[in-house]
């Protein structure tokens, strides 16, 4: 067996190839899953990368900011960036049960044009401050929102949240 070969399976597919990791991620070629729950891409030489919404200051910072809070407060800290639908709590849960470690994850999923941020967090963290942590991430989150920095107002809220979340 390959190295790495049992973590990510190929699918074929002419138009696009893609592969889709144990839990069912569909990737782009070049993308993998890493122990640690976070996706990693490379491009091959001379093409361009994937062009985000934001600086890779802010990506790095934002990465940083989860990276250090999952650490800290001993539970997966993840966040999403788009629409929420109709229904944005039901929405946050069901992108919250896709979070690698559901149970000991905290999700800040955001929809920038429905003005909406909802906390979502799994039955681990509960007991352990959550409840109290993350409208207190959310009010820190709220300056940097009505400024228009979303990245400054995500690491905000990550930074406080985690820091009143017991890791044990």
């Amino acid at each position: 067996m390959a190295s790495g070969s049992h973590d990510l399976a190929t699918t074929h597919d002419s138009s696009s190839p893609s592969l889709r990791s144990p839990q069912g991620l569909e990737l782009p070629y070049g993308y993998a899953l890493t122990s640690s729950g976070r996706i990693s891409g490379v491009t091959e030489p001379g093409e361009l990368s994937v062009h985000y919404p934001f600086s890779t200051k802010d990506l790095v910072a934002l990465d940083n900011a989860l990276k250090y809070g999952s650490r800290y407060a001993k539970a997966r800290f993840a966040v999403f960036i788009g629409d929420l639908g109709a229904d944005t709590a039901a929405t946050a849960r069901e992108i919250l049960a896709k979070v690698p470690t559901p149970d000991n994850a905290v999700l800040f999923a955001v929809s920038p044009n429905q003005k909406v941020i909802e906390v979502v967090y799994g039955a681990d963290v509960k007991g352990r401050g959550i409840e109290t942590a993350a409208p207190l991430g959310i009010s820190a989150a709220l300056g940097s929102l009505r400024g228009g920095n979303l990245i400054d107002a995500l690491v905000s809220a990550i930074n406080v949240t985690s820091a009143a979340v017991s890791p044990h």
